[in-house]
């Protein structure tokens, strides 16, 4: 079954209509921006892609769905296994990828740790397979017992096709002695660098001036160096894959985009879930308006800076604070004081899958006020794919890969100022320009964010890393 592009619009590439075939020029829509070389690229895909060389997220393109070409053996290192709603982005990405994977019949060994006064997650797939070890005394894998269990299980039966780590879950000391192995980055310093200095800036005057930044600068030059010994690259955003060719210098053949995914399965627009929850704590149907936040509450997801905002809007504009309620789902040192705000104000403490399904679709707008450039926020996904439009901070992986026009959401610098204009902004649009918005992110989120699309690219990334006939994409 030929490979083929996933159909959409592009405002970026109206003027190359005459040059490149349409169903390859439609999908860059779904992409960052327009390179200067698209030109070239898309006359060569006339005949086929080079997938290595691949410059865009890999999400734009349609693999076939049917069974896989061949059923691969693949290792897979993540530091952290996800238990219940305990689970950060990597962890959470790792279980979405490795369970579709395992779906779609390959056999996979997960090298992770377990603590002994832990019970750990059971699931229906024998060709899903566990090898745990005790986390060292900062949580990491244990490098040299999870290297020993790897050896053991690659000279049993056949050599592992592929080997996955989610981050530094291998280090690079072992990981350069793999050739077919793929590292999966959910953060990078350069990325840090911008988190730095947008705290800094909201840095209170009774607050010790960080000094982190310098020594985040040396941490990009360490990267750098040590980047180079893995050989496949899978950046998470459109951003983070120009920067790990730009600024890390690894080679065009070696990075490729893969957005994050989430379960479309779960997160899908379903009136009468939010109609629930909305019952269940008791929220008003005269309320005009319900923003939702969700994920840890702590201060460097920008919860000091959204608290103030709202502090703000509900001092000087009583009409806002009568009309609206946030729901807040997380846990952290932030729920307290949002509770204090006022009785509109809910916090739902953390919430599992099938709790911030019902939690999306009672919402009429996410708000993330993140202040960390890295990675790419599930949450965001989430919602979009829920049929919700979403507001963030104006970072590069968000602009650049999530909402990168106003069709679907919102985006605002991270000052009090320029997020108080944005929620003013929302509240006047109101619910049919809000529910409107939500179409166009849902429709974006199924084209590129769901956990299918994900594992789909991933597994042809996998395949084309164990053998080269898998690297070329026909159209």
């Amino acid at each position: 079954m030929a490979d083929h592009m996933a159909s959409a619009q592009t405002p970026c590439a109206s003027s190359l209509n005459s040059t490149l075939p349409n169903n390859l020029l439609n999908s860059l829509q779904f992409s960052s921006k327009c390179y200067s070389m698209n030109i070239i690229m898309m006359q060569k895909a006339k005949e086929s892609i080079d997938l290595l060389t691949f410059p865009y997220a890999w999400n734009v393109l349609s693999f076939p769905a049917g069974p896989p070409s061949q059923i691969l053996k693949i290792g897979v290192f993540v530091k952290k296994w996800p238990h219940r709603s305990h689970a950060g982005g990597l962890e959470r990405h790792a279980l979405t990828l490795h369970l579709a994977l395992a779906k779609r019949g390959h056999e996979l060994h997960i090298f992770t740790t377990s603590s002994p006064k832990s019970t750990f997650p059971t699931y229906p797939f024998p060709n899903l397979v566990f090898h745990l070890s005790r986390p060292t005394s900062g949580g990491y894998l244990d490098q040299a017992v999870v290297w020993e269990q790897f050896r053991a299980q690659n000279s049993t039966g056949r050599p592992f096709d592929v080997v996955h780590t989610e981050s530094v879950g291998l280090l690079h000391t072992r990981a350069k002695n793999v050739p077919n192995l793929a590292v999966s980055w959910h953060g990078i310093a350069y990325e840090t660098i911008h988190s730095d200095i947008i705290q800094e800036l909201l840095r209170s005057p009774e607050e010790r001036q960080a000094t982190m930044m310098t020594e985040r600068a040396m941490k990009v030059v360490e990267e750098v160096r040590f980047f180079q010994r893995y050989s496949h690259h899978v950046a998470t955003s459109d951003h983070a894959g120009d920067v790990l060719k730009r600024i890390y210098m690894i080679p065009e053949e070696r990075v490729h985009i893969i957005l994050n995914g989430v379960d479309e399965e779960i997160f899908r627009p379903e009136l009468s879930l939010g109609i629930d929850f909305k019952r269940k704590f008791g929220i008003s149907k005269s309320r005009s308006l319900v923003l939702g936040i969700a994920g840890r509450l702590v201060k460097d997801k920008g919860h000091p800076l959204i608290h103030e905002a709202l502090k703000q809007i509900f001092m000087e504009n009583n009409k806002f604070q009568q009309s609206v309620t946030v729901l807040v789902a997380g846990d952290g040192p932030w729920g307290a004081r949002y509770k204090a705000l006022g009785a509109n104000i809910l916090v739902l403490g953390p919430l599992e899958q099938a709790q911030l399904a019902k939690f999306y679709n009672a919402i009429d707008i996410f708000v993330n006020p993140t202040l960390r450039a890295q990675g790419l926020d599930h949450t965001l996904l989430e919602a979009m794919l829920s049929g919700k439009p979403v507001m963030a901070t104006r970072v590069a992986s968000i602009t650049g890969s999530v909402i990168v026009g106003p069709e679907s959401g919102y985006t605002f610098s991270p000052s009090v100022e320029s997020l108080k204009k944005t929620l003013y902004k929302v509240w006047n649009d109101g619910r049919v320009v809000l529910e409107n918005k939500g179409k166009a992110a849902r429709q974006r989120g199924l084209k590129l964010f769901t956990a299918t699309k994900m594992a789909a690219a991933y597994e042809r990334l996998f395949l084309c890393i164990s053998r080269e006939q898998y690297c070329k994409y026909q159209k």
